[in-house]
């Protein structure tokens, strides 16, 4: 028998914690190994919990979760994915929160099996963010409008230890569309299991934590 998934808990609302702990420790494989209401207060209990995952939010006293977020990522001793969990759908706060190292973004409006599916995504070490964010993201990288007359020129280059090869670019590609394993499967007409080591092959080059991370590498570096 594996080990449940461990989760804390961050927001400054004790109420949507006591939500979210119920909506989670029904399911057999999570268990809520704390919580904390503060940004300072997530950064001590990742180093003392050792969580898998961690929901957290981000407008919140002492420390918002965008600084606890790169606090903990940078941290040698945690390893934990982060998933913001917010009611403020704000593309300044996604990208920040990108940018700091989370794995997955996610609103307060969404589903209780969206915050489960959320939990066991990240605790798998991919990265989950709704199609409507990914759509977000990819504009918010996408190729500059032909207008500019340097279209290559805002692309900073990213240095491969290993090109990737032609089909981890068409996988890749995929990611960048918010596709699961199964449908990229479905559209390459490979097998899942094959799926899951292209991106693994894809990570490693890229130098990516996970899929988000990756698709976010991809759209700012022009790979896709």
């Amino acid at each position: 028998m594996t080990d449940p998934i461990r989760v804390l808990l961050v927001d400054d609302h004790a109420m949507l914690r006591a939500g979210f702990r119920t909506i989670l420790e029904i399911q057999p494989d999570i268990t809520v190994v704390g919580e904390a209401s503060t940004g300072a207060e997530a950064v001590a209990q990742a180093s003392v919990l050792k969580p898998d995952v961690i929901c957290m939010d981000v407008q919140m006293p002492d420390m918002d979760g965008i600084e606890a977020t790169r606090q903990i990522v940078a941290a040698p001793e945690v390893h934990a994915a982060i998933a913001i969990v917010t009611t403020f759908d704000r593309d300044d706060y996604l990208f920040s929160a990108l940018d700091a190292g989370a794995s997955g973004f996610l609103l307060k409006n969404s589903g209780p099996e969206d915050l489960v599916a959320a939990v066991r995504v990240l605790a798998a070490g991919d990265g989950m963010l709704a199609p409507e964010v990914t759509r977000r993201v990819v504009q918010r990288f996408a190729t500059p409008a032909a207008t500019e007359s340097a279209p290559t020129a805002s692309r900073p280059a990213l240095t491969l230890a290993e090109p990737l090869t032609d089909r981890e670019a068409e996988v890749l590609e995929l990611l960048t569309e918010a596709m699961s394993n199964a449908e990229i499967a479905a559209r390459l007409f490979i097998g899942e299991a094959t799926v899951k080591t292209h991106i693994s092959r894809i990570l490693q080059k890229l130098g990516a934590g996970d899929r988000v991370q990756a698709v976010v590498l991809a759209l700012r570096h022009g790979l896709a």
